[in-house]
C-alpha cells in the first residue's frame, strides 16, 4: 500500500499545480470581463449597429 501512495504523490502535486492554474485562470477572466469598455469601441459598435439598421 505505502508503494501505491509513493505513485499517487505525483498525481496529488499535478493536481493542486492545475487547480491553483485554474483558479489563477478565473481570476484573469474575471478581471479582463470587469474592465470598462472604452468609448471609442462603443462609439464604432452603435455606428454599426445604425448601419445594420438602416441596410
Amino acid at each position: 500500500m505505502d508503494e501505491r501512495r509513493k505513485g499517487a504523490a505525483p498525481l496529488d502535486e499535478a493536481r493542486l499545480r492545475q487547480r491553483a492554474i485554474g483558479v489563477k485562470l478565473r481570476q484573469m477572466f474575471d478581471d479582463v470581463v470587469n474592465e470598462p469598455v472604452p468609448d471609442e469601441f462603443l462609439d464604432i459598435l452603435r455606428r454599426a449597429d445604425k448601419q445594420t439598421g438602416e441596410g
